[in-house]
């Protein structure tokens, strides 16, 4: 009987580890190959494991909820056939494989060095940490004293990466009460919530709790300031509506707005690189790559932000497939942790609601995000060689959020004119 070990694979560059959200089968249930067999999710997305062969599931090793490491076999697959004589070696595999876990061991003078990428000691040898936890560990300068608190609540006890999360989110807010009259002790207290009846209590699901986090720590992290500019986009609309048909056709994709916008956005940022930047404590980081992210509404109402790699080098053509294509992987599911990674600024449209105009939140670790709203038919005031005259044209907000530790008026005013001027001064005589 031959038996195939399922391991997690690698999931992106920066992904060591995963969690198990849901099990699609069972010990002793068969399978066929490419049936999905397990569903996990990283910090950013969840993805679909499917089985490699057809046979039956011989052994499950986590449980939903489990936290499990790149490498570490999951499941195993009988595929039948009369491999006897493999099957006792085989299983010792599976066996050894199960049992690999690093320990983070205390710190000696012995093994300081060895363990000095960690810059953390444990003094209980039966604690594990996956590199992720460790990384986190290691950046926030947790002591051996603060990792006795902290209860694991992974498997056999093991510390996960949302225990030390959960640690330091308590451990910030004790810094900061000690330093805060009663009064401003009080403001950061919770708001009691009074539930009728009549009420609905629907619990935040995982990746809502996720986006939550995230943009509470952006508003704590970056002095927000808002930028608002009104632009003429009557060239676009009118070169739109004359070649949306043969795009279509020529491309096998919808021409719409977002490539526009985002190819005024690339090369404003490519004018302005400030604004393509991250804060990394009292260093600004201005990043070579252009890499534009677009906030994409799930079918479950939750957001994720699909990363344009490299937006500056494309066409509208070129912009047109990428959109497409990464929106209809975010909406069936079928993002990879590289797909919403690297993004050094963000676009959100927030005229596919019918507003006009947003306050978008920063995506750390940018500095910056773009709202685009409503096109909306406006009378407006046109200089001409003969006089001014008053015309319908078509408008549009764009507001701009950028972080004022790094980013002044003048930077983010400029940048956001910028991104105007090349929708004002479209061609719409151009070809696709």
């Amino acid at each position: 009987m031959g038996l195939v070990n399922i391991a997690l694979p690698r999931m992106g560059e920066a992904v060591e580890e995963a969690t198990i959200t849901r099990w699609f089968a069972e010990a002793g249930q068969e399978v066929k190959e490419d049936d999905v067999l397990v569903e996990v999710a990283t910090d950013k997305v969840d993805s679909e494991i499917p089985a490699p062969v057809s046979g039956v599931v011989s052994q499950i090793n986590f449980s939903e909820g489990d936290v499990v490491k790149v490498g570490e076999v999951m499941a195993v697959i009988s595929t039948g056939g009369d491999d006897t004589g493999q099957k006792t070696e085989e299983k010792e595999k599976i066996e050894t494989k199960e049992l690999e876990v690093e320990p983070v061991m205390p710190v000696s003078e012995e093994n300081e060095e060895k363990d000095a990428q960690t810059d953390i000691t444990v003094k209980n040898s039966n604690i594990f940490l996956s590199p992720l936890v460790r990384s986190i560990a290691a950046k926030e300068d947790l002591t051996s004293d603060e990792f006795a608190k902290i209860k694991g609540s992974g498997r056999n006890g093991r510390i996960t990466k949302d225990d030390i999360k959960e640690y330091l989110k308590n451990r910030g807010k004790e810094k900061t009460e000690n330093n805060l009259s009663t009064t401003e002790q009080k403001s950061l207290e919770k708001a009691k919530v009074n539930i009728s009846g009549n009420d609905e209590v629907v619990k935040m699901d995982r990746m809502r709790k996720l986006i939550a986090d995230h943009m509470l720590m952006s508003k704590q992290v970056s002095p927000h300031v808002t930028s608002v500019v009104e632009t003429d986009v009557t060239n676009i609309v009118l070169w739109r509506n004359k070649n949306k048909d043969t795009f279509l056709k020529k491309y096998g994709v919808k021409l719409t707005y977002m490539p526009v916008f985002t190819e005024a956005v690339a090369k404003a940022l490519r004018d302005f690189p400030g604004v393509n930047a991250s804060v990394d404590g009292d260093s600004i980081i201005i990043k070579k790559s252009i890499n534009i992210g677009m906030a994409v509404v799930l079918p479950s109402g939750n957001l994720i932000v699909p990363v344009i790699k490299n937006a500056d080098t494309m066409n509208i053509a070129g912009l047109s497939r990428s959109i497409a294509n990464l929106a209809e992987r975010a909406r069936t599911n079928k993002l990879t942790p590289d797909d919403i990674e690297g993004g050094t600024f963000t676009v959100t449209n927030v005229g596919t609601f019918g507003n006009i105009m947003g306050t978008p939140i920063i995506n750390q670790p940018q500095v910056a995000i773009l709202a685009t709203g409503v096109i909306e038919k406006k009378p407006a005031v046109i200089e001409t060689p003969t006089g001014d005259m008053i015309a319908i044209r078509h408008k549009m907000y764009l507001s701009l959020s950028y972080d004022h530790r790094v980013v002044d008026g003048a930077l983010g005013g400029g940048f956001l004119k910028r991104i105007s001027d090349y929708l004002e001064d479209f061609d719409m005589n151009s070809g696709i």
